[in-house]
């Protein structure tokens, strides 16, 4: 019988779900989602590939949905010691300077501003990350049921950071446009430039709140993802026990 690793390298450019191979269709299913494990040492015997394929997409269903759930809603980010959007350090170091040189020193009315465009942001993002896993591959699959405590997060951060800094920044950018938080981020950071007191990538808003917005999901999909590991038998569903449980 060839390896699981030859068997792998041979038909890891194939997506779960994708074309038809020679195989029998369920054979080669089972092939891809079992060897691989057993090999590892894992119990997977009683797992079908039917229901390692629907496990690993419920689990990572599950993640993105509490994280978007947390993060996504009316002051997620605002009421979140962990992920509330400061402005960015050097420009709370200016914020003394710009009062002297006659700016308003509304810091609190622009950090609001921010974090509810980053919460609008991220309420979005469910879409591209559904894509994500459907167009997952049988390599993508391995590792992620093989991989380590951050596995399918690192898939996502692969698969989806172009796709989600490009939904997000229109987003944002309406956002920041409606609360009017643009023209006084603006006004803040242009002086602080000017005076040495912010870097060239902080004073732009938009990006700012993307990056900060995207980290934060990230962070809290893989929070999720390490709970399913470390307890796969506390889970809601079935397939995460039975499939998690035997790795």
């Amino acid at each position: 019988m060839r390896s699981c690793a030859a068997l792998f390298e041979s038909r890891g450019d194939q997506h779960v779900g994708g074309p038809r191979s020679r195989r029998p269709p369920a054979l080669w299913m089972a092939l891809v989602f079992a060897l691989p494990l057993l090999a590892e040492g894992a119990a997977l015997d009683a797992v079908s590939s039917k229901e390692a394929s629907s496990g690993l997409r419920a689990a990572l269903s599950q993640g993105v949905d509490k994280a978007i759930s947390r993060l996504g809603t009316p002051n997620g980010f605002l009421n979140n010691p962990q992920y509330a959007i400061p402005l960015p350090p050097a420009l709370e170091k200016a914020d003394r300077a710009l009062r002297l040189i006659g700016m308003s020193g509304d810091t609190e009315k622009l950090r609001t501003a921010m974090n509810h465009a980053a919460e609008a942001a991220v309420a979005d993002a469910r879409p591209i990350f559904k894509q994500a896993v459907l167009h997952m591959s049988v390599k993508d699959a391995k590792g992620i049921l093989t991989g380590g405590d951050t596995a399918a997060t690192d898939y996502f951060r692969q698969a989806t950071s172009a796709q989600l800094a490009g939904k997000f920044k229109p987003i944002v950018a309406q956002a920041t446009a409606k609360m009017k938080a643009r023209e006084l981020y603006d006004e803040y950071a242009g002086k602080a430039a000017q005076v040495g007191f912010v870097r060239s990538q902080d004073a732009n808003l938009n990006d700012y709140v993307t990056a900060r917005a995207m980290d934060a999901l990230f962070a809290e999909i893989a929070a999720e993802e390490k709970a399913i590991r470390k307890d796969p038998m506390g889970q809601a569903s079935n397939l995460i026990k039975k499939v998690f449980g035997s790795l």
